[in-house]
């Protein structure tokens, strides 16, 4: 009998330890939550969309992207409002996520201990593990839940060190300080809700890699992130190619509808309506002679064409 109750008091010291909260999510977990990606992924879990589709992620308008989304039901992917450190460069990646709290003593004493047997950096604030993790084509999104005064996530020397490890930036549902060392940073943007020169002050680092919520938008490790002047969309990865060559279309029929009503060739309601066969030849004739180079490959077109109805 007493060899039975070692035995479970045994077993359940090994359960606790297992089902312990890391700060870093668990490969599996990321995994579990990303399951409809079917491709590559990262030694973390995440999934590895391919570079190509995030550049040309880059040329899809937040309409055309928040329109396919809808269309799958995803309707919690945009968040507006933002202050863009250069608004005029749009940037894609793939995410990276961390969830800050108010700090709790008794909470952060936790995170140190976990954050320590994780092999965590232990010298500087715990604000500095996301950016640990980060590699090439990463784009690091935190939910700081607004805080601005006493809030700042990164100064220009973290923001120098993000940009050497993701070529990319930060999303932040916060702030930064010394915003004018950030936007000397070549090749590195941000979208923040403000900036201060305070620092960084209780709050505590609670997770890396683990769902969080941005504004109005939900975001996993793994998402793809579009981040243009107006607004930022997040992507659950195994609907991103998918929105790539839907948006892709969608501005090539615009642009083909908007020649032809300059050219007088049809009327305003055939081409906002369900399009006759005779227009769908017409557009079709139009890509096979297509001006420029189209953004996508003719297998590609002719696949989306055959799974697609108009």
């Amino acid at each position: 009998m007493k060899k039975k109750s070692i035995l479970a008091a045994v077993m359940l010291m090994a359960f606790i330890a297992s089902a312990a909260q890391n700060v870093g999510s668990s490969p599996d977990y990321i995994k579990a939550l990303t399951a409809e990606w079917k491709g590559e992924r990262f030694a973390d879990g995440r999934p590895k969309v391919p570079d190509a589709i995030l550049e040309r992620l880059k040329n899809i308008s937040i309409e055309e992207a928040w329109g396919v989304l809808r269309n799958r039901g995803y309707n919690n992917q945009f968040e507006g409002d933002w202050q863009v450190i250069h608004p005029d460069e749009a940037m894609t990646g793939r995410v990276v996520t961390a969830q800050y709290m108010p700090l709790r003593p008794d909470l952060e004493k936790y995170i140190k201990e976990k954050g320590k047997a994780e092999n965590r950096a232990q010298q500087g604030g715990t604000n500095s593990w996301p950016i640990d993790v980060l590699t090439e084509g990463d784009v690091y999104v935190a939910d700081s839940y607004g805080k601005i005064v006493d809030g700042t996530l990164i100064g220009d020397n973290l923001g120098n060190s993000i940009y050497a490890k993701s070529k990319r930036g930060v999303i932040f549902y916060g702030s930064v300080r010394d915003q004018e060392g950030l936007e000397e940073i070549k090749g590195f943007n941000g979208w923040i809700k403000g900036s201060d020169p305070s620092f960084i002050s209780q709050m505590s680092l609670v997770s890396i890699n683990a769902p969080i919520r941005v504004g109005r938008a939900v975001v996993l490790p793994g998402d793809v992130v579009l981040a243009k002047k107006f607004g930022v969309i997040f992507i659950p990865s195994h609907i991103v190619e998918e929105l790539v060559i839907t948006a892709e279309v969608t501005a090539l029929r615009d642009e083909f509808g908007h020649l032809r009503l300059r050219e007088g060739k049809y009327k305003p309601g055939q081409i906002d309506s369900q399009w006759t066969e005779e227009i769908k030849k017409d557009f079709m004739n139009w890509l096979n002679n297509y001006p420029g180079k189209l953004p996508m490959t003719k297998s590609e077109l002719d696949d989306y064409f055959k799974e697609r109805n108009w």
